[in-house]
């Protein structure tokens, strides 16, 4: 009998299943006297709040997350993933030496794991620490078994491009593509780069490949409008100034497009 699928995410908020089966035997025993309470699994139900936990962050839920996350470490405290993940929920509340004590607990606990690696790249990145949070971003691709190294190499290159080496930039995020040409979040931060740097003609290419594979975003519209702009394409940039404001009108890209388009008058 196969039970429902339980879900979790990582920083990047894709879901993959865990599928949990039984083995039912076929045949009944009778057994005198009383039955024995069964212990508790307390590592298996810590997993399970972990994976809840995740999932409720990946839905912005983060005080049922964090309650979650801390159920498991009471359960099991040697659960790697959940003190990373309750590290992500202080970060997100603005309690960012607490969120590195979870996410350091996490690393001590488990130093091969590569998403746990990946998440603490990023936290580091935030707080300016570029070179800690690139070399974790290496050790976690040096685990063959990641699936998503797309993923470390794209956060990689936003990380180089924070601290301003666009050369390393725009490296590591190509390697992102050679990964997975339909990476979306690295085809967007190459259109980004590449308008930066003046290449307007890359910049739209790489647009129009996020176009096809990613979601619409404010964000995305804006740095449409600008591409289109810059080649002097006008009625293709208005068009993208029109559907960002009627579509996200309350979106700081809204904002940021109207100062745009005052300050060009």
């Amino acid at each position: 009998m196969r039970l429902p699928r339980l879900f979790h995410t990582n920083f990047a908020a894709a879901l993959a299943g865990v599928g949990l089966t039984f083995a039912l035997c076929a045949c009944v025993t009778e057994t005198k006297g009383p039955k024995k309470p069964s212990k508790p699994d307390l590592p298996a139900a810590a997993r399970i709040n972990n994976e809840l936990g995740w999932a409720y962050v990946s839905q912005g839920r983060l005080d049922v997350a964090e309650m979650k996350f801390k159920k498991a470490i009471e359960q099991d405290a040697a659960v790697a993933q959940a003190h990373a993940g309750l590290g992500y929920v202080y970060w997100q509340k603005g309690d960012a030496p607490s969120a590195e004590s979870e996410f350091e607990r996490a690393i001590s606990l488990d130093d091969q794991d590569p998403e746990v690696r990946n998440n603490y790249g990023v936290f580091l990145c935030a707080q300016r620490k570029y070179a800690e949070g690139d070399r974790n971003f290496m050790l976690a691709l040096k685990n063959h078994e990641y699936s998503t190294p797309a993923k470390a190499w794209n956060n990689a290159g936003v990380c180089a491009r924070q601290s301003g080496d666009n050369d390393r930039a725009e490296a590591d995020l190509r390697h992102a593509l050679q990964n997975d040409p339909n990476y979306f979040p690295a085809l967007a931060e190459m259109a980004s780069l590449s308008l930066e740097q003046k290449n307007y003609l890359g910049a739209r290419a790489f647009l129009e490949r996020y176009e096809k594979v990613g979601p619409e975003t404010p964000s995305e519209l804006l740095l449409a409008y600008r591409i289109e702009l810059a080649l002097g394409n006008d009625s293709a940039a208005h068009d993208y100034s029109i559907k960002l404001i009627r579509s996200y009108p309350d979106s700081d890209e809204s904002a940021q497009l109207l100062k745009l388009r005052s300050g060009a008058q």
